[in-house]
């Protein structure tokens, strides 16, 4: 299968397993600097990979990086080669109306017969499909950081989605060395569904005085098993990334508490103290 995997970010792990499963990759984003850190980036995921899993076979393991990486190419442009393509995963930046772009954009080029899915961990697969004329053709394919490590992939059906399309993203999943689920169209699917509603009301307690954030970390990791605390994987997630998406939410379903904002997150997105990545969040970081 030939992959088109369109990202505007640094970090390229589902290119890395697309590539390790025997997959031909070509990696997209908008410039050849970013491209070049990217694939930087593939080189080190794999030479962590084979620590593990060729311990005792150093000419193995150096075989298996050489593989991958003549799977894998890079572009800045995406319309010249997503023409002789099976499939195109979409990772850029969480936004409806470029996404949108990209996807009718591509959609004009990309023959018949390719799916088109998103990575998408907040917004509306149904949405995206629309921008498009392949609707049946699309659907979602959510991984998990970092994907080396974590098996799971949620695999997002529309009510527009074929089931041949839908088998064919389980059947890909599946080749990737992943285990995936299958779930509908609805705001944050499995795990954020559940993850994110947790973390706002880790907010709220702390909000309310009720109990510290160091104490609310330390009681989930202790009584709950957690390896992190609420207030340390929202750091890790990014503050910014929380806030866009409770606020996509809480726009979809304004009556919902589930969803309701948070004052206090607003106050430090708005102060620019993101988490891990800006050196401050709910905590600070040297």
């Amino acid at each position: 299968m030939a992959i088109v995997k369109i990202k505007h970010l640094t970090a390229t792990p589902s290119s890395t397993v697309a590539a390790a499963s025997g997959h031909t990759v070509v990696l997209v984003d908008q410039s050849d600097e970013i491209l070049k850190k990217s694939t930087k980036g593939i080189e080190e995921s794999l030479k962590r990979v084979i620590k593990k899993k060729f311990a005792d076979k150093p000419e193995a393991g150096a075989e298996f990086i050489e593989k991958t990486l003549k799977n894998l190419t890079t572009s800045t442009d995406a319309v010249a080669v997503v023409h002789s393509t099976d499939l195109v995963i979409e990772a850029i930046v969480e936004n409806q109306e470029i996404k949108n772009e990209l996807f009718k954009r591509l959609d004009k080029f990309a023959p018949e017969h390719t799916i088109f899915a998103s990575n998408t961990s907040s917004l509306q697969i149904t949405q995206l499909a629309n921008s498009t004329t392949r609707q049946d053709r699309f659907g979602g394919l959510h991984f998990f950081n970092p994907v080396p490590m974590m098996k799971l992939v949620e695999v997002i059906k529309t009510p527009m989605t074929s089931q041949k399309t839908f088998e064919s993203l389980v059947d890909f999943s599946k080749a990737v060395g992943k285990s995936p689920v299958s779930c509908k169209d609805t705001p944050g699917f499995i795990v954020n569904r559940l993850l994110v509603p947790y973390m706002m009301e880790a907010v709220r307690l702390f909000e309310r005085g009720d109990a510290s954030k160091e104490d609310i970390d330390v009681a989930m990791k202790l009584g709950a098993g957690y390896p992190m605390g609420p207030f340390e994987l929202l750091d890790y997630v990014g503050l910014d990334t929380s806030k866009y998406i409770i606020d996509g939410w809480h726009s979809l379903e304004p009556n919902n508490p589930l969803f309701a904002p948070s004052p206090l997150l607003n106050k430090l997105v708005e102060e620019k103290k993101l988490g891990k990545k800006t050196g401050e969040g709910f905590y600070k970081y040297k």
